[in-house]
């Protein structure tokens, strides 16, 4: 058999274990049971399915995307459209039926990211088996595989990308061909384009830290002399500006967007003083963004999976084969910190026998990356995100995790070829080593005797943290017992575990085990290991819209009213609704335009803030509506009533048309008074318009008397997305103010000349408007998507041409050969 056979026989053992090992998800009519799938992405891709093929080509760049339905209007300025060039995407969602199609593309993007583990191990000198072994932790690890149980799908599939990153970079540097470097920015703008961007962030920085050490390592060796230090800077700059380039389409309208988001730098979070001022860097306040760290205790997770317990099912009551919720310091957790039990045994083996430059940069991604993800317990991490850009954009430093897996999947590599190695085999370091390996299941051992015989006094000396309840958990006399109870069962089982290991290791090293057989029972079991751990994160519900079929009346009613009315059902889920053409009021996202946060986070049902927002109707249970009936009475009426009674829809009486004059204009720059005057229940918001910056025009101030004929009248002809035409007819100064939120990237124009848009009600757009008879027009043209789209487009041309090239010398130096 050929080379190239056996390394497609690899690849296809990796995908066909792959699909043996998620059968339960994959074969099925079920979906998995999670909320962020069932709730959220389900939704945005179940129409895949059943487009005609040829539209899974479809792009369409002339718009920046404003989503009418979602959140009372939404957009991240285009940066989401690269994501029509994920053609695969596409393709899996109409190749396979919903809702087991969400479950394919998880395992495609697996598979993907045990393929680049498995080419990046075999450029540097790997094995076969040993790439495979590294591929398969990277994939059913359970701190990666466990994202399935969160439904962080798109997570996983950005994740997937950065062995290939790496992989190229390797080549690049081995080869000093700038088709590599060019490659690997490419690579790196795909996987931003997934949509995960502290993922894509976390892998830059990680490519960043691996071009300077291996340029490091190749001149402090003298690999080619000092000449190549120019050569390697030039083609680390070529691979900075042309991902930049190639990024541009996500990033610049981004970076553009991100400026008035809570996690901006106009969020007003980390405000320092400084000479008596206040300068606000933007971002996360420092304990939310660190909540998410990985306490140091945990590491112990690493050995013992089931320690602290294990996740808690957000969408759902606990598993059985789940002993215990995780009861850790971290705020909760959808997944596992665990990785397998060989991985460990095996990296000693590369420290001891291997010292060289893949040996200590994988052992580097392990190291840093578990200190970086502890976050707020290390200085490293404080001081990173005091003084280093981006890291306080985001929360959840334990997301980096998916780097110490990659490298603890190439130290796995490593120690397998090592552990395979005669020499290494018959000198006396390996059996220290393997002193090491027996030695584990006898400290495992003596830790649960030492939790049986002495349990009641490290309970008592923990019980603040072990007897904490959780919002699953409600604190009780066998909380306590239940959790130490799953503790002591979890190191019985790692205990037995490393001891099965360790009469392999010894069987091998007496001759009782071949070393052909050897890598076959190590990898055996370390799926079974890591088999029992993923299981517990395996669930499957019924069909979101089939669970949905008892509430599909009120939404049938609600999707024949007029799309220029909101909709706020009050009962879970918006998704539904919106999937089914409802606009809908409010939709959770971690990251919202700072005003309109600010506006949510005051927000209140009694006061014109509805009715400004154009929310005409209100969803509740019909226990919901008997509870708060008094409260919304004279406001809200019932307008239907599902057959089974259990839904109602309220009307609300005093809810505003999508566009109105207001005559009265005053002035308030404090964002906490405008909120204060909005939630007031008798602030006249179809007179007054609260704005921030004195009226270019004079207006009518606070207690002037309007005319009994009023300001005048306004005519909505076209209410799209992006698109919105008026008449209005103005009888007196006025601002013409929109039921819509106010956003840089929208542009009017006011018979047929520009107009400035101004905020108004603190969320909402409006335009001062003279007396007399004027057409209206709004376009959301934001124009950092335009300039990022064509430094994409320019980028795609110039690597294609490269491309073209290395095709073109391919078939040259064959035709020479022959």
């Amino acid at each position: 058999m050929t080379d190239r056979k056996k390394e497609l026989l690899f690849q296809g053992a990796l995908l066909a274990l792959l699909i043996l090992l998620f059968s339960k998800i994959l074969f099925t009519d079920k979906i998995i049971r999670a909320p962020d799938i069932i709730n959220e992405f389900y939704w945005g891709v179940k129409h895949l399915g059943s487009q005609p093929f040829w539209k899974l080509f479809d792009i369409n760049l002339s718009s920046a995307g404003w989503d009418m339905y979602i959140n009372s209007g939404f957009t991240n300025e285009g940066g989401g459209a690269a994501g029509q060039f994920l053609f695969t995407q596409k393709l899996i969602f109409w190749l396979f039926p919903p809702p087991a199609s969400v479950a394919w593309y998880i395992l495609f993007h697996l598979f993907v990211g045990a393929a680049g583990t498995y080419w990046f191990c075999r450029t540097i000198g790997c094995s076969q088996i040993g790439s495979f072994l590294a591929g398969l932790v990277f994939a059913i690890a359970p701190e990666n595989a466990s994202l399935i149980n969160a439904g962080h799908v798109m997570k996983i599939a950005t994740i997937s990308i950065t062995p290939w990153a790496f992989y190229f970079l390797e080549k690049g540097f081995r080869s000093r061909r700038v088709i590599f470097f060019l490659s690997t920015a490419f690579i790196l703008a795909v996987q931003f384009f997934h949509g995960h961007w502290q993922v894509a962030y976390y892998t830059c920085l990680a490519i960043g830290v691996y071009g300077v050490a291996r340029s490091l390592c190749i001149v402090l060796a003298d690999e080619g002399g000092k000449k190549e230090f120019g050569r390697l800077l030039a083609l680390n700059l070529t691979l900075l500006v042309f991902f930049l380039t190639t990024v541009a389409m996500s990033l610049v309208p981004l970076a553009n967007w991100s400026k008035e988001t809570n996690r901006g730098v106009n969020s007003g979070a980390n405000v320092t003083a400084s000479a008596g001022q206040s300068e606000a860097k933007g971002g996360l306040a420092r304990e939310e963004a660190m909540s998410w760290s990985l306490p140091p205790e945990e590491t112990a997770a690493f050995i013992i999976p089931g320690m602290f317990g294990f996740s808690r099912q957000e969408a759902g009551p606990n598993p059985g084969n789940i002993g215990s919720y995780y009861w850790g310091r971290m705020n909760f957790t959808q997944t596992v910190s665990y990785m397998g039990l060989l991985p460990w045994l095996l990296l000693p083996l590369p420290l001891i026998f291997r010292r060289d430059r893949y040996t200590w940069l994988a052992l580097s991604a392990v190291v840093v990356g578990i200190f970086f993800s502890m976050g707020k317990y290390t200085p490293f991490y404080n001081l990173l995100f005091d003084y280093f850009p981006g890291i306080n954009r985001f929360r959840v430093p334990k997301m980096i995790m998916f780097i110490p897996v990659l490298g603890l999947g190439v130290l796995s590599a490593l120690g397998i070829d090592l552990l395979l190695d005669p020499a290494v085999r018959a000198s006396r370091a390996f059996k220290r080593y393997l002193i090491g390996v027996v030695a584990l299941p006898v400290l495992l051992l003596v830790l649960v005797g030492v939790e049986v015989t002495t349990g009641n006094f490290w309970v008592n000396k923990f019980i603040d943290i072990i007897a904490q309840p959780t919002r699953y958990e409600p604190q009780s006399e066998k909380l306590v017992l239940q959790r130490w109870t799953n503790l002591v069962n979890e190191t019985w089982i790692a205990a037995g575990l490393a001891a099965i290991f360790a009469v392999v290791f010894a069987m091998y090293q007496r001759g009782k085990l071949t070393a052909k057989l050897l890598p076959f029972v190590l990898i055996g079991l370390f799926l079974v290991d890591t088999g029992r751990v993923n299981a517990k994160f395996l669930f499957l519900v019924d069909e979101p819209h089939k669970a949905a079929a008892t509430q599909s009346p009120d939404i049938a009613f609600l999707a024949k009213q007029p799309k220029e009315f909101r909709t706020l059902p009050l009962n879970g889920d918006p998704m539904p609704y919106a999937a089914a053409g409802i606009p809908v009021m409010f939709t959770s996202n971690a990251v919202q335009q700072r005003r309109w946060q600010e506006f949510l986070d005051n927000f209140n049902l009694g006061s014109s803030m509805p009715d400004i927002l154009n929310v005409r109707y209100v969803v509740a249970t019909k226990e919901q509506y008997e509870q708060d009936k008094a409260a919304l009475a004279g406001k809200y009426v019932p307008v239907f009533y599902s057959p089974n009674g259990a839904m109602v829809v309220l009307e609300n009486k005093t809810v505003l048309p999508k566009a109105w004059l207001a005559p009265v204009a005053v002035q308030v720059k404090n964002p906490a008074d405008v909120l204060g005057a909005l939630q007031n229940p008798q602030f006249q918001a179809d007179v007054i318009a609260i704005v921030e910056s004195p009226p270019p025009i004079p207006m009518l101030g606070p207690g002037a008397t309007v005319p009994a004929t009023g300001p005048g009248q306004v005519r909505v002809n076209k209410y799209e997305a992006e698109k919105i035409d008026l008449d209005a007819a103005v009888a007196m100064n006025s601002m013409l103010v929109l039921g819509e939120k106010y956003y840089k990237g929208w542009k009017a124009t006011v018979d047929g000349k520009v107009a400035e848009i101004y905020p108004v009600n603190h969320v909402l757009r409006g335009i001062y408007l003279t007396p007399g008879m004027h057409k209206v027009e709004m376009v959301f043209d934001p124009t950092p998507f335009k300039i990022g789209k064509y430094l994409t487009l320019v980028s795609f041309a110039v690597f294609a041409l490269f491309l073209g090239r290395e095709v073109w010398l391919a078939r040259r130096a064959k035709g020479a050969g022959a």
